[in-house]
């Protein structure tokens, strides 16, 4: 007992699952894996079929995804992340389409049922509240909607504020195991990310409220900003990369409109010191993503920057950013929201920044998307535009002036195809754009 909280082992929670249901699982560093073991042992013994399982991208394993559960599992994320990518390419599990914002509606509206939320959350408070600590995103939703809540009490789930406070009440079966919750890695930026991440510190102004995706790009922008004044963070999330920019007062939401003095998040990607950072943190608030991702509230604060990666853009401003040709990679994820509401927010920018070159010397920048490939941001929501070779802004530019200033940053071994290729789509005229 914990404040006269009965516990039962996850083998016996687990049996609430019958074939059939869609179950939801706390994401990222908070997937349950306690719990998700304990239903691959039910699988493993003929019990269930049919189950369909939801959530955001997660770290460590994904055993549902695996061929040998067809027919008893089937995995339907909101964005595919590299533990399941192999098997969604393959088949043997799927993602729904759908921006960041939206997969709380899914469940809020009814599109999705859920039928079980297995989640994780810190020991409950002398007011009988628990947290749920790095993952908020869709999770809060699918709490409200579940027919049935299992909770995971992990004493190394961070007690963060915000939306991420729940009453227990709102959990039916209470497991306790005191797993690490998983890390995430990231490699140091190479000599072409740490060159992307010097040009999109260049756009950033003090008193820029920030949103940077995942990844080495995100952190070597942050690596250039330790001499900015007065930064906030409204984000999806955010990783370690902040850390040392907290500590210095870089970062302290003097200048927001909303959340003034606040970093707001919906989840968090990072090591244990991040997790850390935001246990009992007031300055930090996990919100839900109906709130972190709404272009509306993005844009109530003033100079919002986005920071946002892609796959691949063609020569008139096309962003691929979820597959690599038909085979996907990733997720709509949140880029489209912030893009959007740093274009409405008030001297904002949305950039996208990529390397000009993939690993094998290919031209990420192209004449036309790869066949299959789909469109996350449209020629009509890309603004700033930026490879190691430079930065450019396409807002209010034709068709013609976009090829010329996204040709001008490709990569110099490129440039004279992709030129060639602007001008047989759009003739003669085409050399003559300034």
């Amino acid at each position: 007992m914990l404040n006269n909280i009965k516990f039962i082992s996850a083998d016996e929670a687990v049996k609430v699952v019958k074939s059939g249901d869609h179950i939801h699982l706390s994401s990222v560093a908070s997937a349950p894996k306690v719990l998700i073991d304990a239903l691959m042992r039910r699988g493993d013994n003929g019990e269930l079929k049919d189950v369909r399982i939801h959530h955001l991208h997660t770290e460590g394993g994904a055993p549902y995804t695996d061929a040998r559960y067809e027919g008893v599992f089937f995995h339907q994320a909101f964005f595919v992340g590299g533990n399941v990518r192999k098997n969604v390419q393959a088949g043997y599990a799927d993602y729904i389409p759908i921006f960041l914002s939206e997969t709380q509606k899914l469940y809020r509206s009814g599109v999705l049922p859920c039928n079980v939320a297995m989640i994780q959350v810190s020991p409950p408070d002398k007011h009988g509240f628990v947290s749920l600590g790095t993952s908020v995103d869709a999770t809060l939703a699918a709490i409200e909607c579940a027919e049935h809540v299992i909770a995971v009490v992990n004493k190394n789930v961070p007690r963060a504020w915000g939306d991420a406070m729940i009453p227990a009440s709102m959990i039916d079966y209470f497991v306790e195991c005191d797993g690490l919750l998983e890390p995430a890695h990231f490699t140091e930026p190479d000599e072409i990310e740490a060159a992307i991440g010097k040009n999109c510190a260049g756009l950033i102004e003090d008193g820029a409220c920030l949103q940077m995706g995942i990844g080495a790009i995100p952190n070597a922008v942050l690596a250039q900003l330790g001499n900015h004044k007065n930064l906030g963070i409204h984000t999806e999330m955010f990783a370690d990369g902040v850390l040392p920019l907290v500590e210095k007062g870089v970062i302290n939401g003097a200048n927001k409109v909303i959340d003034k003095g606040k970093m707001v998040s919906t989840f968090l990607m990072g090591s244990q010191t991040c997790y850390d950072f935001i246990d009992d943190n007031p300055m930090v608030r996990m919100m839900d993503v109906a709130y972190t991702n709404d272009p509306f509230i993005i844009a109530k604060n003033p100079r919002v920057t986005a920071i946002n990666s892609a796959l691949q853009v063609d020569i008139t401003g096309q962003v691929c950013a979820d597959s690599l040709g038909t085979k996907f990679f990733s997720g709509v994820g949140g880029q489209v929201d912030f893009i959007y509401g740093a274009s409405l927010s008030e001297r904002g920018k949305a950039i996208i920044a990529m390397p000009s070159v993939t690993n094998k010397g290919i031209s990420k920048i192209a004449p036309v998307l790869t066949s299959g490939a789909g469109v996350v941001t449209t020629r009509n929501h890309i603004h700033w535009f930026v490879t190691e070779y430079g930065a450019v802004n396409l807002y209010g530019k034709s068709l013609q002036e976009r090829a010329k200033l996204i040709i001008s940053i490709a990569h110099p071994e490129h440039r004279e195809e992709l030129d060639k290729a602007a001008f047989e789509r759009f003739g003669p005229h085409y050399h003559f754009i300034g």
